[in-house]
């Protein structure tokens, strides 16, 4: 027999802070699976439906909930409750005609915001990498995980529109001066601003943004800010109408 503290558990001491529980209510919590997002940067499954959406009262009910095929996420069924659910995912629960985006809010734990029906037929994902692959296509790396070919010219922080569940590139956002971010990480994380200047380092040093929002300007690192829009941001946001 597997112990408590296999690769399915995790101590709740020992859980992201992204993950919405307490750490003295119990000893074990379940693990993600090995998946799209990392360990840190997502949430399982079960969590959503138990911990935020309250859809279910235990693991066992929300199992029920996921094996009847009832929640998409990025347009495909997933019935794993370990699903590693993270940053900019959408959620789909048909049936009770609900829909979600996740974000962090300004704790650093992930939320899931409601959004239209319409708003689900599409997700925002982060070039974190790209390189050439055979036929002298360009495959980009993406923040949750999957990699998408393509013929046209991006660089690395650029955001990618992507249909979903069909994963076709529609449009994208510069990580450019001007852009508005969202940020991501550090102590201004789920805060929005619009790009003042990039500041590249030629030394060993990370890559910093200088952000400007309502409240004043602060500085913060490039891997932090998060493309959402030109002018405006082409998602709703925490705090929207």
């Amino acid at each position: 027999m597997a112990k408590m503290g296999s690769r399915k558990h995790l101590k709740r001491y020992k859980a992201p802070k992204t993950w919405p529980i307490h750490a003295k209510e119990n000893t074990w919590t379940t693990k993600t699976s090995a998946g799209s997002h990392a360990l840190d940067k997502s949430i399982p499954l079960v969590f959503v439906l138990r911990d935020i959406l309250g859809l279910a009262k235990n693991a066992k009910e929300s199992k029920i909930i996921l094996n009847n095929g009832e929640v998409l996420i990025d347009g495909v069924v997933r019935k794993d409750h370990r699903y590693p659910v993270g940053f900019m995912d959408v959620v789909s629960i048909p049936k009770m005609n609900k829909y979600y985006r996740v974000l962090p809010d300004n704790k650093g734990k992930l939320v899931l915001h409601e959004i239209s029906e319409k708003d689900t037929s599409f997700k925002l994902c982060s070039i974190e990498g790209k390189n050439i692959v055979k036929g002298g296509k360009t495959q980009l790396n993406l923040h949750d995980g999957r990699n998408v070919l393509t013929e046209d010219e991006y660089k690395t922080s650029d955001v990618v529109v992507l249909s979903i569940p069909e994963q076709q590139i529609t449009d994208s956002i510069k990580f450019e001066n001007g852009s508005i971010g969202l940020i991501t990480g550090g102590k201004h994380i789920g805060e929005l601003g619009e790009i003042e200047e990039i500041r590249i380092s030629n030394s060993s040093k990370s890559n910093t943004v200088l952000m400007e929002t309502e409240e004043g300007k602060f500085l913060t690192l490039t891997k932090y800010v998060f493309v959402i829009g030109k002018e405006k941001p082409v998602i709703s946001l925490l705090g929207d109408n």
